[in-house]
C-alpha cells in the first residue's frame, strides 16, 4: 500500500527564535485531501554524560511547557550549519562545565514525528573532567550526579517525564551494564 502523502500547498504560520510553523495541504493515498500542521525544528544534540562512578550527570531547570522543574541529560539546539557532534560538546560545557575525552554516537530520535521534524542526535560522553558551566542568559539551570539506578526508578514513578532524557538514561544503563557495546 502507498502512504505517501504528497504536499500541494504551503502556508507558512510562524516564524520564530526556535521553529517554524507550516500548514501544509496534502494530497492523500485516496485522493482526498486534508491539511496538515508542521513544526520546523533544526534538530538538536543530546548528550548521555557517564562518569567513572557510573553516575549520570543531569541538569534541572524550569520549562514553562510543563509549569515545572524537570530532570533532565543536557541537551541543545543545533544552530545553522553545525555538526551535532560540535553541537554536543558545546552543550554539555554550557550546561554542565563538562569536557568529554569521549563523545559516541549512539542513536538519532525523531522526537514527535507526528507534527515535528526535529532530529534528536544522542551522544555517550566519557572520561569527563569537571569545569565551570556557562549557561545562556535565559537559562538558570543547575546539574547533579545521580546513579543510574535511581534514575531508572525516578522514571517509572513520573519524576522523570522528558522523552529524551529517558531514552538517555536507558542507554546509559544498558552501557553500565555492559549490555551495549559502542
Amino acid at each position: 500500500m502507498n502512504y505517501e502523502e504528497k504536499t500541494v500547498g504551503k502556508k507558512q504560520i510562524y516564524n520564530g527564535n526556535i521553529i517554524k510553523v507550516e500548514c501544509l495541504t496534502v494530497t492523500l493515498p485516496n485522493g482526498e485531501e486534508r491539511t496538515r500542521d508542521l513544526v520546523l525544528h533544526p534538530g538538536a544534540s543530546v548528550i548521555i554524560p557517564v562518569s567513572v562512578d557510573n553516575e549520570l550527570y543531569m541538569v534541572r531547570q524550569y520549562r514553562k511547557p510543563i509549569e515545572k522543574v524537570s530532570l533532565e541529560i543536557p541537551a541543545g539546539k543545533l544552530d545553522a550549519g553545525e555538526d551535532p557532534e560540535t553541537c554536543a560538546r558545546r552543550e554539555l560545557k554550557e550546561e554542565t562545565g563538562l569536557t568529554a575525552k569521549n563523545m559516541k554516537h549512539v542513536i538519532s530520535i525523531h522526537s514527535t514525528p507526528g507534527f515535528c521534524n526535529e532530529v534528536l542526535h544522542m551522544f555517550l560522553a566519557t572520561g569527563l573532567e569537571e569545569g565551570e558551566s556557562s549557561a545562556d542568559e535565559d537559562e538558570f539551570i543547575s546539574c547533579e550526579k545521580i546513579k543510574i539506578d535511581k534514575l531508572v526508578d525516578m522514571i517509572f514513578r513520573h519524576e522523570i517525564t522528558d522523552a529524551k532524557s529517558i531514552i538517555g538514561i536507558l542507554i546509559a544503563e544498558k552501557y553500565i551494564s555492559g549490555k551495549l557495546d559502542i
